[in-house]
């Protein structure tokens, strides 16, 4: 007797599919079941859910324009007083940012808050595309969050900065 069976790079029919695997021929099947087809999953064994194309569109574009916000962002932090010397200089600020320890600490901080958050950011959101849910919000409330964290990193050496108190102080008493 001779193996019937497809050999290595041949194509196993239909027929042989459902053989090799228990089940009965599809002509043995009731028509109504022969019909249903199964549901593709994925190996996790969710059902595979195909993402709206606009959304994976916005996901991405809004990931991109992050990305590189953070890269830009990121590496001014590494450069902290110089960063903060224009910020001062565009409020109208009378004198230099000179709170060097603290700004080099905090800078570094900033800077790893930002690649944090859109790293997190972007797991998130590529999580909920591949899961078929829509995903153009996360990369927008993730950025609101990281930016808000690493704006009061970088707000913390300012205000220990004698110009910067010196400022707001007659800022305020106006």
């Amino acid at each position: 007797m001779t193996d019937q069976r497809p050999q290595y790079g041949e194509i196993a029919t239909l027929e042989e599919q459902r053989k090799a695997a228990g089940l009965p021929p599809l002509d043995e099947m009731p028509p109504a079941v022969a019909v249903a087809s199964v549901p593709e999953t994925r190996p996790g064994g969710a059902a595979a859910v195909r993402p709206r194309p606009v959304d994976r569109f916005i996901t991405i574009g809004l990931l991109a324009y992050g990305l590189v916000n953070v890269v830009v962002t990121g590496l001014s932090y590494l450069d902290f007083p110089t960063a903060m010397n224009q910020m001062m200089s565009a409020l109208g600020v009378d004198g230099e940012f000179t709170n060097f320890a603290q700004g080099k600490v905090w800078g570094t901080v900033a800077a790893i808050v930002l690649a944090a958050g859109w790293s997190l950011t972007a797991f998130f959101s590529i999580r909920r595309l591949r899961g078929g849910k829509a995903s153009w919000w996360v990369p927008l409330a993730g950025a609101a969050v990281t930016l808000l964290v690493a704006s009061i990193c970088a707000a913390i050496p300012l205000m220990n900065d004698p110009a910067f108190i010196d400022f707001v102080a007659k800022t305020a008493g106006q």
